[in-house]
């Protein structure tokens, strides 16, 4: 939730030209006026006639007057913008509370009150606020909504002041906008068990510490609140005062989430595009990951991540979750297409360590960009690709009844790489497509009669497991037993 704050608009009355630009705000019933009292002052001029001429006068002065006195007025009004909330997903509504303060000593006359919305969010909204008493307040709220995510600029508020006799409007714009982020759509993904996860804390470094030895655990020293259990008592009597074992450090199951941005590997545009469907998966899928306490990291195909990532990503399952989950679609809100040609940028990135799990979006591929995005898969511990043919999202749904020939066949080259790899129909459920990765992730196991692998990835217990596949072990597969291989030590 964001609020603006805006200043007087008296101050604003230089920047309008002076009088000259209070003239020009003369409506339309003033101008006629004007012209009337003029018309009948000439006639009366030429015809001499004394009662015409002040008849002219009359008629010519009073939208004179009228915009002096608009002119001279001397208001003073504090106004603010409120957002709710300041972050909403393509498609949902957000609602603008606007509140306008009367900060001077007199009262205010009728107020046309303004703000200014992009075309996307809607119609321009407008207010007529009735007289307000000096330290009086008025508020009023409108929606605003979108089915294209973005970043759009509401603002500044405007505020149109005119006479009672309507001669003449003049408009204050204030200083300050909002902004209002799109965000792409997130969609719930079911709570399958991840048989190949794992929240990192504990087994791993208690084994490691238990390999050590005792004469190898570096203590620290005593802090109130420490479990008693945890005394170091060879170090305590070396050291001569309480001494416990060191904390156990958390070592998290990491996930990378790569989304194809390609402009070629894309066709069409809207909201119900592929790329618009892969940016809401990226999504979905970096919030249900943290939500699980993976580390999760964003990766494009330029080799970009989230600016202020970490080196292990964000972290889940914490108190920043919230934070982290915030910037990947303040990130997602204005991605776009990029001018790359293929995805070697992003394989250089994943080939500098074991990645985890890693999930890709892509595009269209050609033979050669699948075979990178194939040995990307040696890189990690688990590996899900969903592929879109493009070209499918663009014809009619009766002319494409399933994937076509070249789409099929890079599938057939990632899943012989080690991936599981699916094909995105158009208008295709994520939460469908991955409960069915997982349920051929389990076939696929069941079939080589091993468990707790996805595609031949390193497995590792996830919450409330009991097995750690290290390298070359595997776990058998239980009845009922499915779930999405994620990736730790």
């Amino acid at each position: 939730m964001t609020t603006g704050q805006a200043g007087d608009p008296e101050a604003d009355r230089g920047e309008k030209g002076g009088v000259r630009a209070a003239l020009a705000g003369l409506t339309t019933r003033g101008r006629s006026f004007l012209a009337a009292g003029v018309a009948a002052a000439v006639c009366a001029y030429v015809l001499g006639q004394s009662d015409l001429l002040r008849v002219g006068l009359l008629l010519a002065t009073l939208p004179l007057v009228c915009t002096l006195v608009l002119y001279r007025t001397r208001y003073r009004v504090a106004g603010s913008r409120r957002l709710s909330p300041a972050r909403v997903p393509a498609g949902s509504e957000a609602r603008v509370h606007l509140r306008m303060d009367n900060v001077s000593r007199l009262p205010t006359g009728l107020l046309m009150l303004q703000d200014r919305v992009p075309y996307v969010l809607g119609p321009r909204p407008r207010f007529v606020l009735d007289r307000v008493e000096p330290g009086g307040r008025r508020e009023v709220s409108y929606r605003v909504r979108s089915d294209l995510r973005g970043r759009y600029p509401l603002g500044p508020l405007q505020l149109r002041l005119t006479d009672p006799f309507g001669m003449c409007e003049l408009t204050r714009s204030f200083s300050t906008y909002d902004t209002l982020t799109v965000i792409p759509r997130v969609e719930a993904l079911s709570p399958v068990r991840l048989s190949g996860e794992s929240k990192g804390y504990g087994d791993g470094r208690q084994r490691s510490l238990a390999l050590a030895g005792e004469d190898d655990v570096i203590p620290r020293g005593y802090r109130y609140g420490d479990d008693l259990r945890r005394v170091h008592w060879r170090s305590t009597a070396r050291y001569g005062e309480l001494m416990v074992r060191r904390e156990e450090q958390p070592q998290r199951a990491r996930c990378t989430v790569l989304l194809d941005t390609r402009g070629l590997a894309f066709r069409g545009a809207g909201p119900d595009s592929a790329f618009e469907w892969a940016v809401s998966g990226t999504a979905s899928v970096l919030v249900h990951m943290l939500e699980r306490g993976f580390s999760v990291r964003m990766l494009t195909d330029t080799g970009n991540s989230v600016p202020g990532e970490g080196a292990d990503g964000f972290a889940g399952a914490s108190q920043e979750t919230a934070d982290a989950a915030g910037l990947m679609m303040d990130t997602l809100a204005v991605i776009d297409h990029s001018d790359g040609t293929g995805l070697s940028r992003a394989y250089d990135v994943l080939r500098g360590g074991n990645e985890g799990l890693l999930v890709a979006f892509f595009g269209d591929l050609d033979e050669e960009q699948a075979a990178v995005a194939a040995k990307m898969r040696q890189r990690s511990g688990g590996a899900l690709a969903f592929v879109l043919d493009s070209g499918s999202w663009v014809r009619e749904p009766t002319d494409v009844p399933g994937p076509s020939d070249r789409s099929g066949e890079r599938l057939r080259m990632l899943r012989d790489a080690g991936w599981t790899a699916l094909g995105v129909p158009r208008g295709a459920s994520l939460d469908a497509l991955w409960r069915q990765a997982d349920r051929e992730r389990t076939g696929l196991a069941a079939a080589g009669g091993t468990g707790s692998e996805w595609a031949g990835g390193t497995s590792v217990a996830g919450a409330g497991g009991t097995n750690t596949a290290g390298a070359g072990r595997t776990s058998t597969a239980g009845a009922g037993r499915t779930g999405i291989k994620g990736a730790g030590s």
